[in-house]
């Protein structure tokens, strides 16, 4: 009798851990909205000549062009939309002109802003390749940086900038001056407006800033007022990496599309993830390994006029370019 009693609550409990993984899995774990995007070629290599990279880590597109960091090269590589080489500018180095990895890039105004991760600066570029001017320096103070991962520019000429090792999202006049920043200098959380190592941030259309928060595993989110609004991956987005659709495991590069959807580097897990403005999962595309449509930790991403994604493939030392499937 007692071993009857036994069983029955042992099955009881089965199927009650079997109802929660199955509540938690539909509440948690999202199905995809959309089909995945189609491989359309690639380009690279490991190297140091033209159109070939060593560690590649951001990418912008203008004027039918794409600049890509070249970052342990110290240059910027400009190519066309199929991948043909045009030309190069920057070297490694502290000077200016000079660049000390390169990491993710923005274009605003026939301009472009490279961050420097080693040189921990700002540095602007004409189209061209010439050096128009510095901004910031080595530091934790006001427009101070430590190892800055991007920047984007508002409207109005506002840089913003998410400041790697000071675990903050600074914003900054044009000629650099400080306006305000997101986080705690120096402190790392998961609470809304807290940071672990943010690399990368975007404007939408109406002014929201999303924030790749890499360490914490998330998205945030912000008001054009600076108020947190929204926060996405994984359970409650507190910072519990996985591999299931809407989960990162480091999201390292985050751009905005042409609908206004969201296009996240999903570092570890070799894809590329897409969600709508309010953190909705799409879709997402990639996979481990270095095969046509596979990725070596994808770390950044821009998307062309026509919806065209392209994507850094950090450790496989190329680009890739993907389209929209068409149903």
């Amino acid at each position: 009798m007692r071993l009857q009693t036994a069983f029955k609550l042992g099955r009881n409990i089965f199927f009650v851990l079997a109802i929660l993984i199955a509540v938690g899995w539909l509440v948690f774990v999202p199905s995809a909205k959309e089909p995945p995007y189609t491989f359309v070629t690639a380009w690279g290599e490991k190297g140091n000549a033209p159109g070939q990279f060593n560690d590649p880590t951001g990418i912008a597109i203008a004027n039918d062009e794409v600049f890509v960091s070249d970052s342990r090269n110290g240059r910027i590589q400009v190519f066309d939309l199929d991948g043909h080489f045009k030309r190069q500018f920057g070297a490694p180095g502290k000077g200016e002109g000079q660049l000390g990895r390169p990491m993710n890039l923005t274009i605003h105004k026939d301009e472009l802003y490279v961050a420097e991760y080693f040189n921990d600066r700002i540095q602007v570029f004409s189209l061209d390749g010439q050096s128009r001017h510095l901004i910031g320096k080595s530091g934790s103070g006001p427009g101070e940086f430590n190892a800055p991962g991007g920047v984007t520019v508002a409207p109005n000429g506002d840089l913003l900038v998410p400041d790697f090792y000071n675990h903050r999202v600074q914003r900054l006049k044009a000629d650099g001056t400080f306006v305000r920043q997101w986080g705690v200098t120096g402190e790392k959380g998961h609470t809304a407006g807290v940071f672990i190592y943010p690399t990368d941030v975007a404007l939408d259309r109406n002014g929201m800033l999303y924030v790749s928060d890499s360490y914490a595993n998330r998205i945030q989110v912000f008001d054009i007022a600076g108020k947190p609004v929204n926060k996405w991956g994984g359970p409650f987005a507190i910072g519990i990496p996985g591999p299931f659709s809407g989960w990162f495991r480091v999201v390292t590069g985050i751009a905005v599309g042409t609908q206004g959807d969201i296009f996240a580097a999903d570092f570890y897990n070799h894809r590329v993830q897409k969600f709508r403005g309010d953190g909705t999962f799409l879709t997402s595309f990639g996979g481990k390994g270095s095969g046509p449509g596979q990725f070596d930790h994808v770390i950044a991403i821009a998307v062309a006029g026509d919806g065209t994604i392209f994507a850094v493939d950090f450790a496989n030392d190329r680009i890739e370019k993907w389209r929209p499937t068409r149903s």
